[in-house]
């Protein structure tokens, strides 16, 4: 049965983009715009996204000419659930935000419709599988694979559009909460850099417990209070930059400029994130 068919008498399937306010999530909406009647576009929304992420998502939906649809956890915020366990952030092993902020609030919207949902993993990445829902009404398409779209593609479509890429990724790989602990440090420090207000807010959440000494922080072995010392952003940067030379160099010489920003975003997001945030 193709997506547009459904048993007579039923209920018609629904459709549905997840955007994450990055550059993949953005280009499938883009792309399926004129290819799917009644699609729908919704956006989970953790209060603690960037500013720009917000700006960037407006700009989309006049583009796409039809609204966005914001999905919120009900009940209890991020701060109520961090206080529900006792402190213990979020991390790539313990990803309750995600849980309880991103899929629940999608799959409540969807209920128990039959659902199409449209992934933005694009053909250059066959290892991975983005949020694949357990509810078997809920089922994965993705379009960038079966049309063989890859990155470069991808920020053709962006540049194409008008839209080109979102203002944080001038020092950010990814959409998703300000205090990811996905992040790298060289964008830790563009947060610091970029947000100071919202770092310090980030630095708050860690902790340590005063019974077991055990530290709850944002980044492996290390406090955003020790991240933010000058000796140590200078040491970030160095690694950096040499790690951006080490992949330019693998490169051929001459790029646009819309494919010296897909190496820029490649030095950047070679990582396991969570999908659902990220794309």
């Amino acid at each position: 049965m193709s997506p547009s068919q459904h048993p007579a008498g039923s209920k018609p399937a629904r459709h549905i983009v997840s955007l994450s306010g990055g550059k993949d999530s953005t280009a499938l909406a883009i792309y399926l715009r004129d290819k799917i009647t009644d699609l729908e576009y919704v956006f989970c929304d953790t209060e603690k996204e960037l500013a720009e992420t917000y700006e960037y998502l407006n700009r989309l939906e006049a583009y796409l000419n039809k609204p966005i649809v914001y999905l919120k956890h009900e009940g209890k915020g991020f701060d109520e659930l961090l206080q529900m366990r006792r402190g213990f952030l979020p991390s790539p092993k313990v990803r309750w935000c995600t849980e309880y902020l991103k899929i629940k609030p999608f799959e409540k919207y969807i209920g128990e419709d039959l659902c199409y949902s449209y992934i933005g993993i694009r053909a250059d990445e066959p290892n991975r599988k983005g949020y694949i829902s357990s509810k078997p009404n809920i089922v994965p398409r993705y379009p960038f694979v079966e049309a063989g779209i890859a990155k470069e593609d991808v920020l053709r479509i962006l540049d194409e559009s008008g839209l080109g890429l979102p203002e944080y990724y001038n020092w950010r790989s990814r959409s998703g909460c300000y205090f990811c602990f996905f992040q790298q440090r060289i964008e830790w420090i563009g947060l610091l850099e970029n947000h100071p207000d919202l770092y310090m807010q980030a630095m708050a959440y860690e902790r340590e417990d005063p019974e077991t000494g055990e530290r709850y922080t944002w980044v492996s072995r290390e406090s955003l209070q020790e991240l933010q010392e000058p000796l140590r952003i200078e040491q970030v940067k160095k690694e950096h930059q040499e790690f951006q030379l080490r992949s330019s160099s693998r490169h051929k010489p001459q790029q646009t400029l819309i494919q010296t920003l897909g190496l820029e975003l490649d030095a950047m997001d070679d990582d396991d994130s969570c999908l659902i945030c990220h794309l």
